[in-house]
């Protein structure tokens, strides 16, 4: 049995019909954004090939929240190819970065007909099966109330350090006058008064 097993895989190694392990893709599930902004969909993947740069493929799609067909977004193949007509046409941006296994993409000025999934699909041959990235976005009239407290923090921090390194200058400056003067004054050597009753 064990030798009918290593006879079998023998067989399929020399005809090159090995499985090889799919491709992994990796994307964030669910996405928000503020209706009129630019959103980043990022998709990176993981392929037990070697990238190869000339032959990668990825292919980007949307399929509505409402029953609609599914419209291709973007494509890949040596060269990004935004999509000519369409919802996305001019919209769409190329950020990734092959080598750096990154196939995100950025959505310009974002509108409600975009809320809906976006298929994220890489093929690196020979790794051309395996899984497919779903980013499911919504969009939004007004950020959510945990981005906008998350924002105010960033901008009352930024703020924040801003007055603490004035303080800091400002103080130091103070200092610097004041050991300046205290120099000044030791240095300045002392007139003596003369006694007007002496002649």
């Amino acid at each position: 049995m064990c030798v009918k097993r290593i006879l079998l895989l023998f067989g399929l190694a020399a005809s090159g019909v090995l499985p090889v392990s799919g491709i992994r893709i990796y994307t964030s599930d669910d996405v928000e954004a503020v209706n009129g902004t630019d959103i980043r969909l990022k998709c990176t993947f993981s392929s037990s090939s070697t990238i190869n740069p000339n032959a990668i493929i990825i292919s980007w799609s949307f399929r509505p929240l409402k029953p609609g067909r599914e419209e291709s977004v973007f494509h890949y193949q040596q060269k990004p190819y935004p999509p000519q007509e369409g919802i996305f046409r001019n919209r769409i941006i190329w950020a990734g970065d092959i080598m750096g296994q990154d196939a995100s993409i950025i959505i310009r000025q974002v509108k409600f007909t975009y809320n809906g999934t976006y298929t994220c699909q890489v093929k690196n041959p020979p790794d051309v099966h395996g899984s497919v990235g779903e980013i499911r976005l919504r969009v939004v009239t007004t950020a959510s109330f945990s981005e906008l407290l998350l924002l105010a923090f960033a901008i009352g921090g930024g703020i924040s350090v801003v007055v603490l390194l004035l303080i800091i200058i400002v103080s130091c400056r103070r200092c610097k006058r004041k050991r300046e003067r205290r120099d000044g004054e030791v240095e300045a050597p002392r007139k003596e008064r003369k006694d007007p009753t002496v002649c």
